[in-house]
């Protein structure tokens, strides 16, 4: 199964296609922060690492811009303080 991870800006998040099923995670930029309100998977995808696999590719592009992110969500908050506690605004 193919995964393509990519920047939606007109729609303010960031996206990992999964075979056609869609993990997602929106965000806004407020200086040298993005602010992580809500990320959700298909419920097909729950289970399989997806919603994961997502919050490590945004932590990655975070990191590329020199941003620091600030997790509104309670997954992207949790995700973060076990996998990368050092992006953490």
């Amino acid at each position: 199964m193919t995964e393509t991870f990519s920047h939606n800006p007109a729609k303010s998040r960031y996206e990992l296609d999964v075979g056609g099923l869609l993990a997602f995670a929106d965000y806004q930029r407020n200086g040298h922060r993005l602010v992580i309100p809500h990320v959700e998977a298909d419920p097909a995808l729950r289970g399989t690492g997806a919603a994961g696999r997502l919050m490590s590719k945004v932590a990655e592009a975070a990191r590329s811009e020199g941003l620091k992110i600030v997790p509104l969500c309670s997954y992207a908050s949790a995700w973060l303080r076990r996998n990368d506690p050092e992006m953490i605004a």
